[in-house]
């Protein structure tokens, strides 16, 4: 299956994992949809298609876990990947109860998050947009 216009709600737009994730997504169409605080993320998944989501936890915004639980009343299926640079055990409790996709640790290391990715678009979209 292609996709035309696959958009991906971020929410970290001034880290440094930003630029490891332009550099996945520079040869695809793909665009990145930012929403810094919770409330934007809902205005935003209520407003247009948005395929899957990525969100920091160190987001000096918003911590990512909070804006997939506002996620989660609006879109209860959408893919979410989780960068942290902590892997707590009470963290990793909560994504898993919010259903994450993922947690991918930071520093990102490309080849995982572009793997994450792909897994995300064949599981779901049945499209190898990321292969």
């Amino acid at each position: 299956m292609v996709l035309n216009g696959v958009n991906v709600l971020i929410n970290n737009t001034s880290s440094d994992w930003l630029k490891t994730l332009k550099d996945i997504l520079r040869t695809r169409s793909v665009e990145l949809v930012p929403a810094n605080r919770p409330c934007d993320a809902l205005e935003i998944i209520e407003s247009q298609p948005i395929h899957t989501a990525i969100l920091d936890t160190d987001s000096r915004f918003s911590n990512g876990l909070s804006i997939i639980k506002v996620i989660r009343t609006k879109a209860p299926t959408l893919p979410c990947i989780l960068l942290s640079s902590q892997s707590e055990q009470a963290m990793l409790t909560d994504a898993l109860s919010l259903n994450v996709f993922s947690v991918v640790s930071r520093p990102i290391d490309p080849v995982v998050l572009q793997n994450q990715l792909h897994r995300i678009f064949v599981k779901r979209y049945n499209c190898e947009i990321f292969a």
